[in-house]
């Protein structure tokens, strides 16, 4: 770590126990909470480095005496022996509910597999669904709970839901009058902001706000973004406060401790997530179904003499039904590349230009993951990356205004 840096993250330390959104500035009181008997390391090798969720003098005293429930999963940790909601009961908060995003409380389902409501057979606490046709919690669901939190590993990707599921929860909270209490985390794709504009006729779930791809922002600092750019139905405003990472910048390497979902498995799926998340939405396998999910890319329509790479996607954790099951695939292998820094397209360029059949290329999926027709437009136009990239330019400076406004650390 640099001197700068170090002072910088050495300041942090100090003036950033809390962060609200909106007008209020009123600090939380600094009540240091029992600890005794438990053992916590950060998930970072830098040890003065903490997550929101290890700041626990930002946000326990908000919780005492309160009815809690809490938006979280298996990211949702303190160490990788010890989950918050273990933790928070150790500290006799009085936890009510769990609710679940996409992928469930354990993280074990697959993306868009529809998860029901349970109980936590750890706890006994009831787990309720915030996916599939429950995006956001009911006004039944949020009786007896006087404050929600909500813990989720972010990646900084547009199209991962956890930010969409974040919106949901917002806005549920505005509506009911529940404070929301977000515990922050590292962004691992935190320097990186690229990617086209979403526009607002192609919203979906994959993608609520007028965003780039990769928005470069820690879950904490998007919850205040959603917030300052009124983009809560009827312009709603949640009781917002973040408990900040502390000793953190956006420069800082971050290796996440757990998968934040079940095919991110390591750094490199998380890194070239953005670039490669694209083949969702055309007849491309991105590794589903194989052990190197979102570091590979191929499928039969590519021909062999230009692809020296192949594998066959096969059900297992995570894709009970992958694309192209069973089918040999033909393409490249990114596990040892270099870490990108930005938003590829070459890849996708690549395949494309390598199908013979274009016009079964593209799905209906890849304008939401886009969030415009132009992408799709522009790659069917023959434009290279570099003419693509340059579209985008006017939009992410623009973005690059607003989000200097939300964020919380240098």
């Amino acid at each position: 770590m640099t001197s700068k840096l170090f002072f910088k993250s050495t300041l942090l330390f100090f003036s950033l126990l809390i962060v609200s959104c909106g007008s209020s500035k009123k600090a939380i009181p600094q009540v240091k909470p029992s600890t005794d008997n438990v053992t916590l390391t950060s998930s970072s090798t830098d040890v003065t480095f903490k997550t929101g969720a290890e700041n626990f003098e930002s946000y326990l005293p908000l919780l005492k005496d309160k009815r809690v429930g809490i938006v979280t999963n298996q990211t949702g940790i303190l160490s990788k022996e010890k989950h918050l909601v273990d933790f928070l009961i150790e500290q006799n908060i009085n936890l009510q509910k769990i609710y679940a995003p996409e992928h469930g409380f354990r993280g074990t389902a697959d993306a868009g597999e529809l998860i029901v409501d349970g109980k936590d057979t750890k706890t006994n606490l009831p787990i309720i669904s915030l996916y599939g046709n429950n995006k956001k919690p009911k006004p039944e669901q949020l009786e007896g709970i006087d404050i929600l939190v909500f813990d989720l590993q972010d990646v900084g990707v547009r199209f991962y839901t956890y930010i969409s599921s974040l919106h949901y929860v917002m806005e549920a909270c505005a509506e009911n009058n529940i404070p929301l209490l977000v515990l922050d985390r590292p962004n691992p794709n935190g320097t990186i902001i690229d990617g086209p504009i979403l526009e607002k006729e192609h919203k979906s779930f994959v993608g609520m706000h007028e965003i780039p791809v990769l928005h470069g922002m820690t879950i904490g600092e998007y919850a205040k973004m959603i917030n300052g750019e009124n983009w809560l139905k009827d312009s709603l405003q949640c009781e917002l406060k973040v408990a900040p990472c502390l000793n953190y910048s956006h420069e800082m390497k971050y290796i996440l401790p757990v998968k934040p979902s079940p095919n991110l498995p390591n750094d490199q799926s998380i890194n070239l997530y953005a670039s490669l998340c694209f083949f969702e939405g055309t007849n491309v396998s991105l590794g589903r179904g194989t052990e190197k999910q979102f570091q590979i890319y191929g499928s039969p329509f590519l021909p062999e003499s230009e692809f020296d790479f192949s594998f066959t996607p096969k059900p297992n954790f995570g894709a009970k039904d992958p694309v192209h099951n069973g089918k040999l695939c033909f393409g490249e292998d990114l596990t040892e590349i270099r870490k990108v820094h930005r938003l590829e397209l070459k890849w996708l360029l690549k395949a494309y230009e390598n199908t013979a059949d274009k016009t079964v290329f593209f799905n209906d999926f890849f304008t939401k993951l886009a969030g415009t027709k132009k992408l799709r437009e522009q790659i069917e136009a023959g434009m290279t990356e570099k003419e693509i990239r340059k579209t985008w330019q006017e939009g992410l400076e623009l973005f690059k205004e607003v989000r200097k406004k939300y964020l919380i650390y240098e």
